[in-house]
């Protein structure tokens, strides 16, 4: 992989990477942050919403100090593949910026538009080779279509994602418009193909969740798109049935914005730590005054 920029941030480093997707047949670039040491770390797997790039997060977030503080690497991919030879739409909630996570089936999608083997199979791969990432310590979060990607890639891979988070995601995309004008264009009419694809579907078909670890969920009580486009009633109904424990913050007067994200994004941080590394947990976080401590340095 290219090298496209590299921070110190908090101690740590934040790079920006170009690498040759095989799956895409494009270029594909993600953003990871590894804190200050040599790891293995455990690793977050971060998946934006629509219209998004691998700097939305990186740049909105301030998720790095808490990165730093708990010992995990970040990795946030771009949404979707992009250059003038892959396909695009002219609304945004479909084409580049919008590639919901899925393997796309139909033309002249299925060329390029392969981003659930992407997040799954080669990123992974690229990473675990690259940086000090500890494969057996993983978890995965995300924010509207990117929650909807995490819930439904943590669903369905339970031993290799241990930990999962969302803000604000489409948990049922196959009943709200933005999943069925993506599901239609990429998947074609069969619905049951549709259903790999949505969280809760995927809930319902886990059977007893009871002994997994439990998911949190934020969501703004202020966001413009509850009602039509996210749901979340529906999955907590589902994870009702299957014995599943979720967290799900309702949050009066935050919006879908990152500004919602930043503002809670250090408990979803800890939330993953917490899991990922529970033995260690305590010994392997770092006070404020630390990071502060390691930030002076790097100034230095």
């Amino acid at each position: 992989m290219d090298t496209v920029a590299s921070h110190r941030c908090f101690g740590g480093t934040l790079g920006y990477y170009r690498h040759a997707s095989k799956v895409n047949k494009c270029d594909m670039r993600f953003s990871a942050f590894v804190p200050l040491g040599d790891g293995p770390f455990p690793v977050l797997w971060w998946l934006s919403g629509l219209t998004c790039t691998e700097e939305n997060f990186t740049v909105k977030a301030g998720a790095y100090r808490y990165a730093m503080q708990h010992g995990v690497i970040v990795v946030a991919p771009d949404t979707s593949p992009r250059g003038d030879k892959v396909p695009d739409d002219e609304a945004y909630d479909l084409g580049q910026g919008a590639g919901f996570y899925v393997n796309a089936l139909q033309k002249p999608w299925k060329k390029n538009f392969q981003m659930y083997s992407y997040v799954t199979q080669e990123l992974p791969e690229l990473v675990f080779n690259e940086l000090p990432a500890d494969e057996d310590a993983q978890g995965i979060f995300g924010h509207s279509m990117g929650g909807h990607g995490a819930l439904t890639i943590g669903l369905k891979h339970p031993d290799r994602y241990k930990s999962i988070s969302a803000f604000a995601p489409i948990v049922a995309p196959t009943q709200v418009p933005w999943g069925q004008k993506a599901f239609s264009a990429y998947l074609g009419d069969d619905q049951e193909a549709w259903k790999q694809y949505d969280a809760c579907e995927l809930m319902r078909a886990a059977g007893d969740r009871s002994a997994a670890p439990p998911i949190l969920v934020d969501q703004g009580l202020a966001d413009t798109f509850l009602a039509e486009q996210l749901r979340p009633e529906l999955f907590e109904a589902a994870c009702a049935a299957a014995g599943q424990r979720l967290i799900l913050r309702r949050h009066e007067g935050y919006d879908h914005s990152y500004f919602f994200m930043a503002s809670f994004i250090d408990e979803h941080i800890e939330h993953h730590a917490g899991i990922l590394s529970p033995a260690d947990f305590h010994a392997t976080t770092l006070s404020v005054e630390e990071v502060e401590a390691a930030e002076a340095a790097d100034e230095e």
